[in-house]
């Protein structure tokens, strides 16, 4: 069994595909680890409506090819259309960020996520969720590298902030005073 990280991001009808990832993830691969739910900007966009992201974590034995293949039909099925353009709109964006301390291509796809420790979004409900973890390659924990990326400046370029946000009748996190 390997710890899978993964990010989970909407930006078309947020509360409602966010829930029904949740519901698949949990309804697949059993008790999650959830970070909070965090609103963002979005990053690379031209124009586009701010996402809700945040990280889930469980335990899971299948090969990474099945996990992405996993996650890819239930984008399709969610209204992710096949072939849209990187920076369009999406109903739901899951993107594989760890598989235990696997590292390189692995069945096609690259681990760990380049984008791990280069955007807020990613950074940092991995920080709060799952802060004693360890990045797979510079093998220093996610808190460590979530301050390190505050300390230079890189979290002022990425606004983001929890929402309220209750999945199956529980908490999962709670709008900033800040927002």
């Amino acid at each position: 069994m390997s710890l899978v990280l993964m990010s989970i991001g909407s930006n078309i009808e947020r509360d409602h595909h966010v829930s029904l990832c949740l519901d698949a993830l949990e309804e697949t691969f059993g008790t999650l680890t959830l970070s909070s739910v965090y609103e963002s900007e979005p990053v690379g966009f031209i124009d586009g409506r701010n996402f809700y992201n945040l990280v889930a974590g469980f335990d899971c034995d299948w090969e990474v090819g099945e996990l992405q293949a996993w996650c890819k039909q239930l984008e399709f099925a969610n209204g992710r259309l096949k072939g849209s353009p990187k920076f369009s709109p999406r109903t739901l964006d899951i993107d594989l960020l760890t598989v235990g301390s696997l590292t390189g291509e692995v069945d096609g796809v690259m681990l760990p996520r380049d984008e791990v420790d280069c955007n807020a979004f990613v950074l940092l409900p991995l920080a709060e969720a799952f802060g004693d973890e360890r990045h797979p390659l510079s093998g220093r924990d996610y808190a460590s590298l979530w301050h390190d990326f505050m300390a230079e400046g890189h979290a002022a370029q990425q606004r983001l902030w929890t929402v309220d946000f209750s999945w199956r009748c529980r908490r999962i996190s709670q709008a900033s005073a800040t927002a």
